[in-house]
């Protein structure tokens, strides 16, 4: 969540910040800077209450010690008055407070000043283009269903009658390009970038989806299993749900903890299935391999000092890239503008890889830098080196996120690009080690 001291402090930046995000949330935040004002203003009059009741019960003692009964009496039945008082207005903070914390969950994170202003995804500026560019295959390209289907890489038929659509059943040595895919994506960023690899559940708890801002906006987007957990006094259940990306647990590692300022930044990355329904996305890519209910991708996370997120977006970034110049497929960079950027970001890259089949660029990464909106959420702290011999200062860690890359996404983009005439795919020189020295995938009939 934002920082609330902005919104008390400069309420028109953070309407403005608000207005170039769309203004959709615009009048949340309205409610909530008049609903946080009025919290405040009763938190206050507590406080007040609060400190006629101690200094009275403090004259209580004086008085008796005077042997003034009646003087006593009446500091007494104040003291009463006083907490009955108390007692009154914390009954009316307590659902004012749960408001104004729903508010404050409810509206996305302020875009960094150096985030382009814009109005949809048209405005998202190219930052940089791939050396490698489109070739000329020299004959009608075939989409990625049509050259995985021929090889025997994809069965959605049979994946549909198991699970309806959007589901696919990837087999052979489709299967097994997939897995060299994700395998050289983990042992890259591991091996030469410096990513701890992470094993991490799948099935989390909802205070972990609200952690990195899935939870509220995006539950309809969420799978949530039958299973009940029951709270420790018995007061209440919640459900589990199925990870949209490994980015939930894998941020929350550090939730309700304080780092070392020396052990920053951290840096991990995992493999695991993403659960979406997709619900947002109707009539959206429903073909194919590009927008399924489950999918892999390899997660890449950053907890860094706040001083260094930005340098540190832009090696994620970097990361991810790393692994496209490595396939040799062409691809570009854009800056996502106002409208365009996430929920939780301030500041977000996007990869797009070229498909010859649609003749045009892609998604396949988002690399974004999601500042304290993260970490207040889940209260992940570092602490700075003492200094004179006192302990160091406390404060929010910065966290950042990107797909390292999207598994699905880079198959379908290496069968489109690699495809050739006879109906064949060839496989990238940096696969063949994990195919078994396979260099072709002919088709199968």
């Amino acid at each position: 969540m934002n920082d609330p001291k902005i919104f008390r402090k400069d309420p028109d930046l953070a309407r403005k910040g608000i207005e170039n995000r769309g203004g959709q949330n615009l009048p949340a935040l309205e409610e909530y800077i008049e609903l946080d004002k009025t919290h405040r203003e009763l938190l206050q009059e507590v406080e007040e209450m609060r400190s006629k009741r101690n200094e009275s019960s403090k004259a209580i003692g004086q008085a008796m010690g005077a042997g003034d009964k009646d003087k006593a009496d009446a500091l007494k039945a104040e003291v009463a008055t006083l907490k009955d008082a108390m007692a009154k207005k914390e009954e009316e903070l307590t659902p004012i407070a749960e408001k104004t914390r729903g508010l404050l969950l409810s509206v996305p994170h302020l875009p960094d000043a150096s985030v382009p202003i814009g109005k949809s995804e048209e405005d998202n500026p190219v930052v940089r283009e791939s050396e490698c560019k489109p070739a000329e295959l020299g004959f009608e390209a075939r989409d990625h269903v049509a050259v995985g289907e021929a090889i025997g890489a994809f069965d959605f038929e049979t994946a549909s009658k198991l699970s309806g659509s959007r589901f696919a059943i990837v087999q052979g040595l489709g299967a097994r390009l997939q897995r060299a895919i994700s395998q050289l994506m983990l042992d890259t960023h591991t091996g030469e970038h410096g990513y701890k690899e992470t094993w991490v559940p799948f099935i989390v708890r909802p205070e972990v989806l609200e952690g990195t801002g899935q939870l509220p906006k995006f539950e309809e987007d969420l799978y949530k299993t039958g299973q009940l957990e029951e709270s420790e006094d018995g007061s209440s259940t919640h459900s589990y749900y199925l990870i949209p990306t490994a980015e939930v647990p894998l941020t929350n590692i550090v939730r309700e903890s304080i780092v070392d300022e020396e052990e920053l930044p951290l840096k991990m990355t995992g493999l695991t299935p993403c659960f979406r329904q997709e619900a947002g996305s109707y009539g959206k890519d429903v073909k194919g391999f590009i927008r399924q209910h489950q999918f892999e991708k390899v997660e890449l996370v950053w907890i860094s000092k706040p001083e260094d997120s930005m340098d540190a977006l832009e090696a994620l970034t970097g990361d991810a890239e790393t692994i496209l110049k490595i396939l040799k497929l062409p691809y570009r960079v854009i800056e996502l503008c106002t409208a365009d950027i996430g929920f939780a970001a301030k500041k977000t890259y996007d990869l797009e890889v070229w498909l010859p089949s649609e003749k045009r660029y892609r998604e396949i990464s988002s690399c974004s830098n999601c500042g304290d909106f993260q970490s207040r959420r889940m209260n992940a702290r570092l602490r700075r080196k003492p200094v004179g011999g006192k302990k160091g200062a406390v404060e929010l860690v910065h966290t950042l996120n990107g797909s390292g890359l999207a598994v699905g996404r880079t198959l379908v983009a290496v069968l489109e690009n690699y495809q050739n005439a006879d109906g064949s795919v060839t496989v990238p020189e940096a696969l063949r080690p994990y195919m078994g020295g396979v260099e072709t995938i002919k088709p199968t009939a």
